[in-house]
């Protein structure tokens, strides 16, 4: 069987203040929590899932809470940028007006591989950027409504990853030889003297299934804080597919995480050659296997092999008050 993943799944990062990341994410940039959970691997954290109105993967930004990090320092063997689709031209104007209105630190609008693009930054400096997509290939999201925003300027999914490395060889090779991804073309860096960016596309391709590739040789690399990015997830299309791809990583040499169970989705974690986190995780059982769509995120959600520990883990969480 020929395996190839259909896109973007979700994007985790780093918070220093789940409330404070809360209010950016549901009141400024108009996305739905889906999810209130805990981080499986750290039980004392929370970990706050964001994303369109039905919790569509491909739409779904996560934060792990980590009060205590610190500053994050740029650098390779990172993820730069996050993406997040909208649908128009006139929404990005929309989004420009907004942003000035709510102190939003931004940038100007510029074309990124023929997209217009805006690049924006939230309270602890994390590197986000809209892009104007056109519909082509991943379809969009379901524009969540009980917001300000107006549903036609709504977010609607996430757009291309960028990954900062110093060379971009190794992970290139990782992207096409083993996971199927197809160079696109490129386009110029907006750093002077620096290498175009390389774009890759799986599935059906756009810009909900896009890699970009910076490289930036002068820099070092990234000592990861508040605001960093964690990890990407791409979308495996079955549950057979799933087992092929663990087998498949294993043959390439890669020492991966083994089948993680995450009960929302189930996962495969494995670092590419220049040290960046990537997690192959499936579309199904999905953000209702345990909550009503009409209440995603309004309780503190356990699957159920930490169910029995909830009392333990409630005790050891600090107090979380979300806005309304």
């Amino acid at each position: 069987m020929s395996l190839h993943l259909a896109g973007i799944h979700h994007v985790s990062a780093i918070t220093a203040s789940a409330e404070k990341n809360h209010h950016f994410f549901t009141k400024i940039l108009g996305m739905r929590l889906v999810k209130k959970t805990v981080n499986q691997d750290d039980t004392s954290s929370y970990h706050l899932f964001y994303a369109d109105a039905v919790g569509t993967p491909g739409s779904d930004m996560t934060y792990f809470d980590i009060p205590v990090a610190g500053r994050t320092h740029p650098g390779v063997s990172s993820i730069n940028n996050i993406a997040f689709r909208i649908k128009s031209k006139e929404a990005l104007q929309y989004w420009m007006n907004r942003f000035q209105e709510l102190d939003v630190e931004h940038d100007e609008v510029m074309e990124r591989f023929g997209r217009q693009t805006l690049t924006f930054r939230d309270f602890e400096g994390s590197r986000l950027m809209l892009v104007v997509d056109n519909g082509e290939g991943v379809p969009y999201g379901k524009a969540w409504t009980e917001t300000d925003i107006p549903a036609e300027y709504a977010i609607v999914g996430l757009g291309p990853v960028t990954l900062t490395v110093r060379i971009a060889t190794p992970t290139e090779t990782v992207l096409s030889k083993v996971l199927g991804f197809d160079k696109v073309g490129t386009y110029p860096s907006a750093i002077p003297n620096m290498p175009d960016i390389i774009v890759y596309k799986t599935g059906q391709g756009g810009a909900g299934a896009e890699v970009h590739i910076e490289e930036r040789p002068d820099l070092p690399g990234e000592r990861p804080g508040r605001g960093s990015v964690h990890h990407v997830a791409f979308r495996v299309n079955t549950f057979e597919e799933y087992d092929l791809w663990e087998e498949k990583l294993r043959e390439y040499g890669f020492h991966t995480s083994g089948k993680v169970d995450r009960f929302y989705f189930r996962s495969i974690y494995f670092r590419e050659p220049n040290g960046i986190l990537f997690e192959l995780a499936t579309d199904e059982p999905g953000f209702t296997s345990d909550e009503p769509l009409e209440s995603l995120g309004e309780q503190l959600a356990l699957p159920p092999f930490l169910e029995p520990q909830r009392e333990k883990i409630e005790a050891k969480l600090r107090p979380l008050t979300l806005s309304e």
